[in-house]
């Protein structure tokens, strides 16, 4: 482990990935990387790298992909409520984590965010941050990370807007990172080609 974080992760997994197959037979998140890792494992590895805990939401039905977390070395968390959007499945994680008081909120269609930046928005959640964000040429990334005073706002979330306007309405603690693997996403079998 990098460097032995305080907050919990929060892998979000329940989307249906349809721009990725508008048929739904294949789940991006279980699409092979080179070297033969699947997208969410390798996303999740990041993220336990610097996180004693993570919990990766999947939508109900999921099977495949939970065990495939579960194997990861995460914590599985069935959002039935994840057909409403990533609020819900962000709130979900919340209300499972009981006893966290910071948490780093990561999406598991992004699988290239480097170690290091991991472990920046970690050490500054840590050391009191209440929000912090990665920037990679302007642009806010992820993974994001929320202090114990916004879980009653994080566990009221619902819809597909998640964080956003946490993001917008409270001071944020931006890192300006040269980590373009923070803006990179897997939306269609050919962003898996840009990786």
């Amino acid at each position: 482990m990098a460097y032995a974080s305080l907050a919990t992760g929060v892998l979000l997994a329940a989307g249906t990935g349809s721009r990725f197959d508008p048929n739904g037979l294949r789940n991006k998140l279980l699409a092979p990387l080179p070297g033969g890792v699947c997208v969410a494992h390798e996303a999740a590895h990041r993220l336990l790298l610097v996180l004693p805990k993570v919990i990766a939401v999947v939508r109900p039905g999921a099977e495949t992909l939970a065990h495939t977390l579960n194997e990861a070395g995460c914590d599985v968390v069935f959002a039935p409520d994840a057909v409403r959007g990533m609020g819900a499945s962000l709130a979900a994680a919340i209300e499972a984590d009981t006893e966290g008081e910071s948490w780093i909120v990561a999406l598991a269609d992004m699988p290239r965010i480097a170690v290091p930046t991991i472990e920046a928005v970690a050490r500054e959640l840590d050391a009191g941050a209440s929000l912090v964000a990665p920037f990679h040429d302007g642009q806010r990334g992820h993974p994001v990370g929320f202090g114990l005073e916004h879980r009653a706002a994080l566990l009221a979330l619902d819809g597909d807007s998640g964080a956003r306007a946490l993001l917008g309405t409270h001071p944020l603690k931006r890192l300006d990172v040269d980590d373009p693997g923070i803006l990179r996403d897997v939306d269609t079998p050919a962003d898996l080609d840009g990786l």
